[in-house]
């Protein structure tokens, strides 16, 4: 009897997986605290498209949902999201989870679970070892790829190496963008990197005045700052600078979280300079234009913005890729399928590549500049 009982419940749980006609997505991120508004604008994206192909039909008939905890970019609380998505809610992959303290202990998780850790919205390396770990997938360029743009913007403009410095988050985020900012230099000659002013503060807090101090302590004074953070320290710490060098370059990778920071720097913010990792939210490529129409018709009052396109981007490379599945979909079949994308056209004139050894789909940067409040484009030769 009791070994009839489980064949019986056995068979019922593979007929209510068979007959689904739901395609769990979990995400782990920043819904509330300082990097908050980053977690909410990668949500915001992702649902627009869930919304956009559920309307459609979905996939092979089965409608997407996104099932969303907040962490507050904590990574006591990712982990323990990380196993309730995988174990309790049984989704099918994790995709567009926000930040590099967060990563560092949920990437094991899901090497662990081998379940896909898809999209995530930071540019560290504990995401992107080589050969890749099979089941973490980025779409972005690295933090490392931003700042040596960055870097090799400012030296093209005339800007010397011993006239750049650092303000960072002290974690692995900071580290990672300080650490790609060291190697380009490097790469340009500059063999005294890690003696530039370098200052610092703790994650989830404002206090950036011992940063500043570091830096004002510059052996030559700064004409380009390189900032990696949140923000709000950033912009703290961008307004207390200016007092001091009224006429350098501040520079911003995306994870900076753009419009949060143009908004909370306000008249200060004109010059300001952040990299982005997809194109400008207002321009009329295909990609971005279907976009900025999906997201007004899932939520009419939401704004566009980097963060959220990103997202969206996400969403729609993972889809892509549930499509190529067909209905046998697992764990390892969306993992496969996402590697035998080959220059995919999503829209934004820089096709996405993947493989079995290539799991970045995109090494573009985007520069981009604080101008009357609102962000345009920039060309690093304009800096001269």
């Amino acid at each position: 009897m009791k070994n009839y009982f489980l064949f019986f419940l056995v068979f019922l749980l593979s007929v209510s997986v068979a007959e689904s006609k739901e395609i769990r997505v979990g995400m782990t991120t920043a819904l509330s605290g300082p990097a908050g508004a980053l977690g909410q604008g990668m949500k915001q994206g992702i649902e627009a498209y869930f919304h956009k192909i559920n309307q459609a039909g979905g996939v092979n008939n089965k409608t997407l949902s996104l099932i969303a905890l907040d962490d507050g970019y904590e990574p006591s609380l990712a982990a323990p999201n990380m196993r309730q998505l995988i174990d309790k809610e049984d989704v099918i992959a994790v995709i567009g989870n926000v930040g590099t303290p967060t990563a560092i202990v949920t990437v094991p998780i899901a090497n662990e679970k081998k379940t896909l850790f898809f999209g995530a919205f930071t540019g560290a390396g504990v995401l992107r070892n080589q050969p890749p770990d099979r089941y973490i997938v980025n779409y972005r360029a690295s933090y490392s790829e931003e700042t040596a743009a960055m870097i090799n913007g400012l030296l093209n403009a005339g800007i010397k190496p011993d006239e750049i410095a650092f303000f960072t988050q002290n974690d692995g985020y900071g580290d990672a963008g300080y650490e790609g900012a060291l190697a380009a230099l490097k790469a340009r000659g500059f063999d005294n990197a890690e003696k530039l002013a370098h200052g610092r503060y703790t994650r989830n807090t404002l206090n950036v005045e011992d940063g500043l101090a570091s830096v004002l302590d510059a052996a030559v004074e700064p004409k380009a700052i390189i900032l990696v953070g949140a923000y709000g320290p950033c912009a703290k710490f961008i307004k207390m600078a200016k007092e001091d060098f009224p006429d350098a370059f501040f520079l911003n990778v995306s994870f900076v979280g753009s419009l949060a920071l143009a908004k909370e720097l306000g008249p200060a913010g004109e010059s300001v300079i952040v990299t982005q990792v997809v194109p400008h939210f207002n321009s009329d490529l295909p990609g971005v234009s279907e976009y900025r129409e999906a997201l007004s018709n899932f939520q009419v009052s939401v704004e566009p913005g980097f963060v959220s396109l990103e997202g969206y981007l996400v969403a729609k490379i993972f889809v892509t890729a549930l499509n190529k599945v067909g209905s046998n979909l697992t764990r390892e079949s969306i993992v496969d399928a996402l590697e035998s994308l080959k220059n995919l056209d999503i829209g934004i004139n820089n096709p996405v590549r993947f493989s079995k050894t290539e799991h970045q789909g995109s090494h573009k940067v985007w520069p981009t500049i604080i101008k009357n409040g609102k962000y345009e484009t920039l060309k690093w030769s304009d800096l001269k």
